[in-house]
């Protein structure tokens, strides 16, 4: 049996889930998402809790036993009360900023690198080197955040470019000078 799996999902006060067929939807104070879930596994509201059972024990139905749960209980998080990942820029220059809904980007390339994030993302700028991109939907949050990382990624020489506020570089020596 998934350890992730056989959890039940606590449903906080204010989010309201809708459960037809295969079809998952849930809807709380940030918004609302939806999610068609495999035929594998089945999905039972239960008082204030939702369990996530596989219908048999097949390999594929392993499998998707413990992401299901997973992406559910993601869907409810997100929706009583958001996702966000932090950005750090470093480098002498290199700064961003927000123009409309768009991120502009100025990390040493000879013209701004634009980002224009998809509906239900909210991009915002802090002291021109944090970025702080937040959302509803994980997935979604992750992938944006990813892209502007790899924008410049940072190099392990200086240090310089665009990384995660957890993230820690490995640094390298360089080259030794002429004695």
């Amino acid at each position: 049996m998934s350890r992730i799996g056989k959890r039940p999902i606590e449903i906080p006060d204010k989010v309201s889930v809708t459960i037809q067929g295969q079809v998952v939807s849930v809807k709380g104070p940030q918004g609302e998402l939806s999610r068609e879930l495999t035929s594998e596994v089945e999905i039972e509201h239960q008082d204030n809790l939702l369990v996530v059972t596989r219908r048999n024990d097949s390999r594929v139905a392993r499998q998707h036993h413990g992401l299901s749960r997973t992406l559910v209980a993601n869907m409810v998080e997100g929706v009583s009360q958001g996702f966000a990942k932090k950005l750090q820029i470093q480098g002498v220059g290199y700064r961003a900023q927000v123009q409309g809904r768009n991120l502009i980007l100025n990390v040493g390339y000879s013209n701004p690198v634009t980002i224009e994030p998809p509906e239900g993302v909210q991009v915002t700028v802090e002291n021109n080197t944090n970025v702080i991109v937040s959302g509803i939907n994980k997935e979604v949050v992750g992938n944006i955040a990813a892209q502007i990382r790899a924008v410049r990624p940072p190099e392990p020489y200086k240090g310089k470019g665009i990384r995660y506020a957890d993230e820690y570089v490995r640094r390298k020596v360089g080259k030794a000078g002429k004695k």
